[in-house]
């Protein structure tokens, strides 16, 4: 697993891992940085068989197997307790861990996750499939923005898009990792469990996600039995990129101790 250090490295240090959705890139997180920075030491990382990471996804390994991904980068860094952020997919590796390994996350920020996947999400997934299968990576690559970020951001960032477009394209993690990621995503159904995951937990979603709606995670801060939501209006699937400042100011605010 390839993971980078950020921040305080102090020994006293608080830690965040940070754990990204089905792009699975550390790079992801680059606007949580330097907020997150000042007081913490970040822990980001490539999923398995993304970015600098090797390998595939276990064929069976499921959501369990990424989180064992992570649990071995906290064995080589000696935590025994860590905070824990994750964007829909990495929301569902918080709450693997969170079930599996009590009180091991001291807290849990879930972003646009679920506890079971939602039909409208599924379709979703569908086209994707589709157009990896039958048009190719980069039409698959072209059409991943649509489903993160509103239609007026896309419009504004324009060159930016086309930047990260060519980088996907020229990293793309390969076929057969997607595919088993995404029916890691499709396989995941904690949603009767959701009372046993006891850590305090801060939900983020936006309404016009489009991938992902936001019921589901209404859904979640209804089940999780210390959880609050935050439901704001703009920002898309990927609101940490697309409202920054505002998305930082409620996590910090969230993760300062009592």
């Amino acid at each position: 697993m390839h993971f980078d250090l950020h921040g305080r490295q102090d020994a006293d240090a608080p830690t965040i891992i940070l754990s990204s959705g089905l792009g699975g890139s550390a790079s992801y997180w680059a606007p949580q940085l330097v907020a997150l920075s000042n007081d913490y030491r970040v822990v980001t990382y490539d999923h398995r068989g993304c970015g600098r990471t090797g390998g595939e996804v276990p064929d069976d390994g499921g959501i369990a197997a990424m989180a064992d991904d992570v649990l071995e980068i906290t064995e080589e860094l000696g935590l025994t307790r860590f905070d824990f952020m994750g964007h829909a997919l990495g929301g569902l590796i918080g709450l693997d861990i969170a079930l599996r390994k009590p009180g091991i996350i001291g807290k849990l920020v879930l972003i646009n996750a679920w506890s079971k996947a939602d039909p409208h999400s599924g379709r979703c997934f569908d086209v994707r499939i589709e157009l990896l299968e039958k048009s190719g990576v980069t039409a698959f690559v072209k059409a991943q923005p649509l489903f993160l970020y509103p239609a007026v951001w896309m419009s504004e960032n324009a060159e930016r898009l086309e930047a990260e477009e060519r980088h996907a394209i020229e990293h793309f993690q390969g076929r057969a990792n997607v595919l088993r990621r995404i029916a890691a995503l499709r396989a995941f159904d904690i949603d009767l469990r959701l009372q046993d995951v006891e850590v305090e937990t801060l939900v983020i979603a936006t309404r016009d996600d489009l991938l992902v709606p936001y019921t589901r995670s209404i859904r979640l801060a209804e089940g999780l039995p210390n959880s609050q939501l935050q439901l704001v209006d703009f920002g898309g699937h990927a609101i940490n990129v697309t409202a920054p400042d505002a998305f930082n100011t409620s996590v910090l605010h969230f993760l300062q101790p009592a």
